[in-house]
C-alpha cells in the first residue's frame, strides 16, 4: 500500500488575556482544517497537544507568517512545557501562554534574542515573512498590508485587544473567524510564493542548509559562505567573524586608472569626485552635471540622468537605442579584482566569477540559474552591510564610483562621436538614445571599442518610443511592441498579484493602467474608466505610524460623525462618504485626499455587490490621470521639434 504524503498546516494564533486559539488549515485540501480553544470550560489542550507531537513526529510543516518570531516559539514552549501544563487548569494554562507569548514580542521589540533559534523548533517551519523579506526596513509588511496587496476582500484588523478579556460566546466566535482568514489569506500568499518555496526547497536539498524561510539576500550570503568555505578551507564560523571597516574613504583611491574624459563637463566632474573623502557611505556623495540638455545626478545610490518631461517618439528615420550593462556590478568587480580586504583576492574574483560563468550555462528555467543571479547581485548589497562577512565599504564605492565613471565615458563617447545623438535617459547599468538609424552601426563600433578597454560587455535593444516623467518614471515601447513601465507606471506585477512586489502600494491601480492604454493603445482615459469594473482598481490604501492614526468623519443628519479606523485602510474615491483625516495627538491634522473629495473605508469587499453600488466618483480619477498625462504631454512639441532638427 502506498505510503501517504504528510500533511503540513498553515497556522496562525490569537493569545488574549484570557482565551488562545490556534487555526491550522491544510496546505492543500481546502475541506480539513483544525481548530483549538483554550477558554472557560473548553479546554481543548490535550488535543491540541497531540496534534503539535503529530507534527513534530510525522515532519509535517507549520507555515505561517512572522511564526520563526512568534507562533513557532508558542509551539516549542508548549511542546517543552506539555506535562506540566496537562496539569494546571484552563485558566493557569492561558495565563502560561499568554505571559510567554507577551515576553516574545518584548524580546523582538527589543531586538534580544529569541527563546527558541529557529534549529531548536522542533516542528519544521515556512515562515512566509522572513521568506519575502517582508522583515526587512525598506519592504516590511504585516499581514494586513499584504492581504490589501493581493487584493483579499476582507482587511478588517483584530475586533478584540489582546489585553480585553474575551467574555461572550459571540465575541470568542468573531475573534475565531478573524484567525481563520488571517491563516486563509496566508494561504492565499504560499500559494502565489510557489515558485519561491521550490527555489529553497532545492537549494536545501543541494546543500544541506534549512534556506526554506530565507529571503534572498541570506540565500545569497548562506551559499556564498558555503562555497568560500569550501574553496579557502576556512570554518564557516571563523569567515562570518569577518569585516574590514575604514574611518575614511578616499574616492580617488578607489578609481581605476583607464577612466578617460574628452570634454570640460566631464572632466570637471572627474576631478571633483576624487578629491572625494567619504566617512559614511550613508551619507556618499553628490554630483549633478547638466550636459547635452540632460542633467544627470551621481551619487551612492548610482548614476540618474533623464530628459525634461515628455513623450519621445522616433519616428521614421529614427531610433532609441537602449544599452544595459550586463550583470554590471558583479563585472565590475571580477573583471578588476574588487574584493574585501580580509579575503583573498584570487580565490574570491575565482568563486565570483565562477557563480557569473557557471549562470550563463544553466538554462533560466533551472533555479540554480536564479540562485546564481542573487548571488551575484546581492554581493554588491553584502559588501555594504555591517552584518554580513563580505562588509568592505571599500569596495562598496569601487563598485559604485567606477560603474559611473564607466558608464558617463560611454555616454560621452556616444554623444561626441555621433553629434545627432539625443541622451534621453541613464540610470544605474545602462541608458537611452534618441538618434537616426543611419547611425547605428557607428553606435554599435563605439560600444565595442568601450567594451574592449573595459572587459564589460553590452546588450542591446530599440525603443520605438519613451514616455518619460522623471528618470525613475517611465514607459518604454520596444520595436517589438513590447513595453516596459517604472515608478509610478508600474502596474502589470501589481495585477498579477506576484507576490516580489506585494510590500508596494498598489494604491489607484486604475490610473497607471488608464495611462498605460492611453499611451501605448490611443485609449482614452473616459473610455478606459468606463470599461474597467474592478472595485479594488479603485481602491488605496494608507497605515499609520509613528502615532499618527486615522479618523473617518462624515455628516449624518446634520450631525459631524467622527470613527477611528484601524492602522491600515483600504479605501476609494466616492460621490457620497465622509473625509479620511490623519490625526496626531498634538492635534495636528491632515485630510487623505485634500479638496472635496469624499473617501468610502472599504476594508471588507463583497465581490458579489454591482459595482454601480460603490458610485464611484470617477471625476477624481479622471483628474488623476491627466494630471499625469498634461505633465508628461506639454513637453510632447519640443521633442517633435528635437526629432524634426535631424
Amino acid at each position: 500500500m502506498e505510503e501517504k504524503k504528510p500533511a503540513h498546516w498553515v497556522m496562525d494564533y490569537e493569545t488574549l488575556v484570557n482565551c488562545f486559539i490556534a487555526v491550522f488549515q491544510h496546505y492543500k485540501d481546502e475541506t480539513i482544517r483544525k481548530t483549538f480553544v483554550i477558554y472557560k470550560d473548553r479546554n481543548d489542550l490535550p488535543q491540541f497537544i497531540d496534534f503539535l507531537n503529530e507534527c513534530k513526529n510525522k515532519n509535517q510543516w507549520h507555515i505561517s507568517y512572522n511564526g520563526l518570531a512568534f507562533d513557532g516559539q508558542i509551539s516549542q514552549h508548549i511542546l517543552d512545557k506539555q506535562r506540566q501544563l496537562l496539569t494546571l487548569s484552563t485558566e493557569a494554562v492561558i495565563n502560561d501562554i499568554y505571559a510567554f507569548a507577551q515576553k516574545t514580542i518584548n524580546l523582538k521589540d527589543q531586538n534580544s534574542f529569541l527563546e527558541y533559534a529557529p534549529a531548536k523548533i522542533k516542528i519544521r517551519q515556512i515562515d512566509l515573512f522572513k521568506m519575502n523579506h517582508w522583515d526587512n526596513r525598506a519592504k516590511m509588511s504585516s499581514l494586513k498590508w499584504i492581504q490589501y496587496s493581493m487584493d483579499w476582500q476582507n482587511v478588517e484588523e483584530m475586533p478584540h485587544h489582546h489585553t480585553a478579556p474575551v467574555e461572550t460566546d459571540e465575541q470568542l466566535k468573531m475573534i475565531t473567524e478573524y484567525c481563520v482568514n488571517d491563516v486563509l489569506s496566508t494561504k492565499k500568499i504560499l500559494e502565489h510564493s510557489k515558485e519561491q518555496i521550490v527555489l529553497r526547497q532545492t537549494l536545501t536539498n543541494d546543500y544541506g542548509i534549512d534556506l526554506y524561510s530565507a529571503s534572498e539576500p541570506r540565500i545569497s550570503k548562506e551559499l556564498f559562505l558555503h562555497f568560500l568555505s569550501q574553496k579557502l578551507g576556512w570554518e564557516k564560523s571563523h569567515i562570518k567573524t569577518l569585516r574590514t571597516h575604514h574611518s575614511e574613504i578616499y574616492l580617488g583611491q578607489c578609481m581605476l586608472p583607464y577612466v578617460k574624459f574628452q570634454t570640460e563637463e566631464f572632466k570637471k566632474m572627474h576631478d571633483y569626485l576624487r578629491t572625494q573623502v567619504i566617512i559614511s557611505t550613508k551619507n556618499g556623495f553628490k554630483y549633478t552635471l547638466d550636459y547635452k540638455g540632460m542633467k544627470t545626478d551621481y551619487g551612492l545610490g548610482g548614476i540618474h540622468g533623464a530628459r525634461t518631461a515628455g513623450v519621445y517618439e522616433a519616428k521614421q528615420g529614427y531610433t532609441i537605442m537602449t544599452s544595459d550593462v550586463t550583470s554590471f556590478y558583479p563585472n565590475l568587480a571580477i573583471r578588476n579584482g574588487f574584493h574585501p580586504s580580509h579575503l583573498p583576492k584570487e580565490e574570491f574574483c575565482d568563486l565570483y566569477e565562477w557563480f557569473f560563468e557557471e549562470r550563463k550555462k544553466i538554462p533560466k528555467s533551472d533555479p540554480k540559474n536564479y540562485v546564481y543571479k542573487i548571488i551575484l547581485n546581492s554581493t554588491y548589497g553584502l559588501t555594504g552591510d555591517e552584518n554580513s562577512f563580505l562588509y568592505d565599504p571599500k569596495m562598496t564605492m569601487q563598485i559604485t564610483i567606477n560603474g559611473q565613471l564607466l558608464l558617463s565615458m560611454l555616454y560621452e563617447m556616444i554623444c561626441e562621436e555621433i553629434p545627432e545623438a539625443v541622451p534621453l535617459m541613464q540610470n544605474t547599468d545602462g541608458f537611452e538614445t534618441l538618434m537616426p538609424t543611419y547611425c547605428i552601426d557607428k553606435y554599435h563600433e563605439i560600444c565595442d571599442r568601450w567594451c574592449k578597454i573595459t572587459q564589460l560587455e553590452l546588450e542591446h535593444d530599440e525603443y520605438s518610443k519613451m514616455i518619460i516623467r522623471d528618470v525613475n518614471n517611465y514607459i518604454a515601447v520596444s520595436k517589438s511592441g513590447k513595453v516596459k513601465c517604472k515608478g509610478a507606471f508600474e502596474w502589470e506585477d501589481l495585477d498579477k498579484k506576484k507576490v516580489a512586489v506585494f510590500h508596494k502600494n498598489k494604491s489607484f491601480l486604475v490610473i497607471p493602467k488608464a495611462i498605460h492604454a492611453y499611451f501605448t493603445k490611443g485609449v482614452k482615459p473616459e473610455d478606459f474608466l468606463a470599461g474597467n469594473q474592478n472595485i479594488f482598481d479603485y481602491c488605496a490604501g494608507i497605515k499609520s505610524k509613528g502615532g499618527w492614526y486615522f479618523e473617518n468623519k462624515e455628516m449624518k443628519n446634520g450631525e459631524l460623525i467622527t470613527i477611528r479606523q484601524q492602522k491600515i485602510v483600504r479605501y476609494y474615491v466616492s460621490n457620497k462618504g465622509g473625509k479620511l483625516v490623519k490625526c496626531h495627538p498634538d492635534g495636528r491634522l491632515i485630510q487623505v485626499e485634500s479638496g472635496p473629495w469624499l473617501q468610502t473605508t472599504i476594508n471588507e469587499i463583497n465581490e458579489t455587490v454591482p459595482f454601480d453600488s460603490y458610485s464611484i466618483n470617477k471625476s477624481y480619477y479622471l483628474e488623476q490621470i491627466y494630471k499625469e498625462i498634461n505633465q508628461i504631454e506639454k513637453e510632447r512639441s519640443l521633442s517633435s521639434t528635437q526629432l524634426s532638427l535631424f
